[in-house]
């Protein structure tokens, strides 16, 4: 997991749990926009993840014969 997945997903766990907090003392409806914006951001971090995996890995090099020294 690189650095920026890292960040989306603890910023969306955070958000998941400002928007309980709010819920509980301010009501859903005061809440739902905090709780989309934390929906969003999981949908992007299975985007990336799936970008990620789909991607091909990087060929190889393969080393020159030569002298060692």
């Amino acid at each position: 997991m690189k650095l920026a997945d890292a960040l989306i997903l603890s910023l969306a766990l955070a958000l998941v749990i400002i928007g309980i907090h709010q819920s509980l003392t301010v009501g859903v409806q005061a809440s739902y926009t905090i709780f989309m914006f934390a929906v969003a951001l999981l949908f992007w971090f299975q985007y990336r993840r799936i970008q990620r995996d789909e991607e091909p890995p990087a060929p190889k090099k393969k080393s020159k014969p030569g002298k060692k020294r």
